[in-house]
């Protein structure tokens, strides 16, 4: 009897399901907590990038994990139910990817920062193995990010709160449309999500008077940005909630983290930095094209 040949798993594959674009999203909460605590270091920024890219990885692996068994049904053409990714190799990888970027933490920001991102880590495991189909799995997604941001903080993390809230309640409003992926949603839910994003846009735009004029025209010129790239999406879901409409709406949310990070950059005073940032999205968009962030 002869032996079925062994398929390796091919490096596209894991980039699949760790959807790796995606992470593009990523460094600008870093970044927009760094700049409200004024801790620029170079150094400290990029390993505590790499840090949040690393757990970010582990939590997409983890949850098509966490999901084989539903995506076996819902969406047989994911990696693990294709049968491209083990589900011993996605364990390993999410495990692995959490152990590093803890480590990452660790050297770029000492203990203080370790133990945020040890709770963000903790928090994104929670999301997939026991919140994600509960009523508290958006909070608990929303949660996450805004820890992510507070990485960034270091030990001033009071300073990144208001940032923090910002990217944590977009989370919240694009994880609550989330669950229409599969089988559309209701106008409801994407009306609310409208909703939540002009009152993030008109916080995020708003005068601060330690800000120079320059940062704030260019905040406010970063937030229109971001209501404008989310926005869109969300008035067609809310119009017709298909899932391929929300979807797309869900796709614009992730990518609409960039110009809100930049717009928290430019607010905290540094401008050219949240300019600089928001080369990140159509880079992310593009990639998008080949490998989904959803």
């Amino acid at each position: 009897m002869l032996k079925q040949p062994v398929r390796r798993t091919r490096l596209a594959d894991l980039a699949e399901l760790v959807r790796a674009p995606a992470a593009l999203t990523v460094p600008g909460d870093v970044l927009a907590g760094a700049v409200a605590a004024g801790n620029l270091r170079p150094a400290r920024l990029a390993g505590l990038a790499a840090s949040s890219i690393a757990i970010y990885w582990a939590g997409m692996a983890l949850n098509d994990w966490s999901d084989r068994d539903l995506d076996a049904v819902e969406r047989p053409e994911r990696p693990i139910p294709s049968g491209r990714v083990t589900p011993r190799t996605a364990l390993a990888l999410a495990s692995g990817l959490t152990a590093t970027g803890l480590a990452l933490s660790a050297l770029a920001g000492g203990r203080s920062t370790l133990r945020t991102s040890a709770v963000l880590a903790a928090t994104a495991w929670t999301y997939d193995l026991a919140a994600k189909n509960t009523p508290a799995g958006p909070f608990v997604m929303a949660t996450a990010r805004a820890l992510d941001v507070l990485v960034g903080a270091g030990s001033s993390r009071r300073s990144a709160v208001r940032p923090a809230l910002a990217i944590g309640t977009h989370i919240l409003t694009t994880t609550l449309i989330s669950r229409g992926e599969v089988h559309g949603s209701t106008p409801a839910a994407s009306r609310a999500a409208l909703a939540a994003t002009a009152a993030i846009t008109t916080a995020t735009a708003g005068h601060r008077r330690s800000s120079p004029a320059t940062s704030t025209g260019n905040a406010a010129a970063l937030a229109g940005l971001y209501a404008w790239s989310v926005g869109r999406a969300q008035v067609a879901a809310a119009q017709e909630p298909s899932a391929q409409n929300v979807r797309k709406a869900v796709g614009a949310g992730i990518h609409g983290l960039v110009p809100l990070q930049a717009a928290w950059c430019a607010r905290g005073g540094k401008p050219l930095l949240g300019a600089g940032l928001t080369v990140a999205l159509p880079l992310a968009k593009a990639l998008a094209r080949r490998i989904s962030p959803t």
